[in-house]
């Protein structure tokens, strides 16, 4: 038996040590910070733009209670800043633009730009088969839809004139190939731009039954 001297001398077992899970918990450590970076750098990349808060018609003025401040990440769009509101509040609309619409910079004009609301000119449209009723006709009152083509980064179907009248039809293998539509001038560069590059369709209005 021990006296106790002998057994207080005895060796005690050393602690083992684990250095791999001391590695794990540095890691994690460095990864949940490198996470906060990361969030904190998109934060600084998202920028503020102009939103749209209630129906703005082809023609008419935004003001400044129509514009509300949206912040949203940096997709290389041409929306107009939000730091430039007081000068979008003095442009008038090239479209019709809805509520919620975050604001791009063709969608508004200055009011001194020579596009007047209210006065009408005509604007002539080639058009393809797809892009208006083949049975159009002169008289009719049309819808301007603006539809872009699928590249990278294109935004869906837009309304550019929600009311036009047709002025003229010309046919071709039996559809609408060309026509004359009277537009609003403070919409019509818009119209006459989609219409260059074959990016403009006629839906028309018809009364119901």
């Amino acid at each position: 038996m021990l006296t106790g001297a002998a057994s207080r001398g005895l060796p005690q077992q050393a602690r083992q040590r684990r250095p791999g899970l001391a590695a794990l918990a540095v890691l994690l450590v460095l990864g949940g910070a490198l996470a906060t970076t990361l969030l904190v750098m998109r934060a600084d990349e998202r920028t503020s733009v102009v939103r749209v808060t209630k129906r703005i018609g082809a023609g008419q003025p935004f003001g400044r209670d129509a514009l509300q401040e949206a912040r949203i990440a940096d997709e290389g769009v041409s929306y107009w800043p939000w730091s430039q509101r007081d000068r979008v509040a003095e442009t008038v609309a090239t479209v019709t633009v809805l509520p919620g619409t975050l604001l791009t910079q063709p969608m508004a004009v200055a009011g001194d730009s020579g596009a007047v609301a209210g006065k009408t000119v005509k604007v002539g449209l080639a058009l393809k088969p797809g892009q208006a009723p083949y049975d159009l006709q002169r008289g009719e009152h049309v819808q301007l839809i603006h539809v872009p083509g699928r590249g990278p980064g294109s935004l869906g179907p837009s309304l550019v004139v929600e009311e036009a009248l047709v002025d003229s039809v010309s046919y071709a293998s039996g559809s609408a190939s060309q026509a004359t539509v009277t537009v609003d001038s403070a919409v019509a560069p818009v119209v006459a731009a989609h219409a260059v590059s074959g990016e403009i369709a006629l839906a028309v209005i018809r009364a119901q039954p």
